[in-house]
């Protein structure tokens, strides 16, 4: 947990510690919270404060605790669902991973790419919820949802990822954005580079249940022209990717 910072507390349930404007303030959130559920302060079927509780606790905004549940999702400890709210599964981590195991050099030519995306994409995202017009909207909003009927046709989906980015970076309305990521190609999605006999078919398809929850809060901020939630949210989805990739190294 965060030290030197105001507490806050639930009575009967758990301390929470405000955040420090430093550093980044979703996964301060998401250390806290999978403290508190690893160590059984929150139990196994108990559901998590509500969102605009959470907000309050804290003191961030929707956009990062968003991303913290994202986050407690791809560990497997918790799951959330419409009208019912999000309900902690289990009390130990479980990382969705997309393979059984990748070759080292693969590994290190995906954190590569992943190290440049980090350096420019979260900059597109926030120039595209500045900048984008009705025509990037409709075109965002189609790359999205031709991304989740990919999923749900059970497809790695890595020419709709790569299309849903290359929207992004039209919308920001620098040519030089769109030139960078047309020249990257879907081989800059890291499953391209996955050897089909390495997939594990249920691991990858709760990885890509993480990634269109990921998408659909980047498309919200762009959308809602949230420059800052814009800027963030794509900031840790790739950089959960680049640190769930990181974990072969160590394989």
């Amino acid at each position: 947990m965060t030290k030197g910072s105001d507490v806050t507390t639930e009575p009967g349930r758990f301390e929470i510690h405000k955040v420090a404007q430093r550093g980044s303030l979703s996964a301060h959130v998401a250390d806290q919270l999978e403290v508190l559920i690893t160590r059984g302060k929150i139990a196994v079927g108990e559901k998590l404060p509500t969102e605009n509780s959470l907000c309050e606790s804290f003191g961030v905004s929707r956009t990062v605790i968003r991303e913290a549940i994202t986050h407690l999702k791809s560990l497997g400890l918790v799951e959330t669902r419409r009208g019912v709210g999000t309900t902690v599964l289990r009390s130990t981590t479980i990382e969705a991973r997309p393979a059984e195991r990748i070759n080292p050099t693969t590994v290190e030519d995906i954190l590569h790419v992943l190290e440049l995306r980090l350096t420019l994409e979260p900059a597109a995202a926030e120039l595209a919820a500045l900048r984008h017009a009705d025509e990037d909207r409709r075109r965002l909003e189609e790359q999205h949802a031709a991304f989740i009927k990919a999923c749900a046709e059970k497809s790695q989906a890595r020419v709709e990822d790569y299309e849903f980015h290359l929207a992004i970076a039209r919308a920001t309305h620098n040519p030089i954005f769109q030139q960078f990521y047309e020249q990257l190609s879907p081989s800059g999605i890291p499953r391209a580079k996955l050897l089909s006999m390495d997939i594990n078919p249920a691991a990858a398809e709760r990885y890509l249940a993480r990634v269109q929850e990921e998408h659909a809060y980047i498309l919200e901020a762009i959308l809602s022209r949230d420059g800052e939630a814009a800027r963030e949210t794509m900031f840790q989805h790739l950089n959960r990717a680049r640190n769930m990739y990181a974990q072969y190294q160590e394989n």
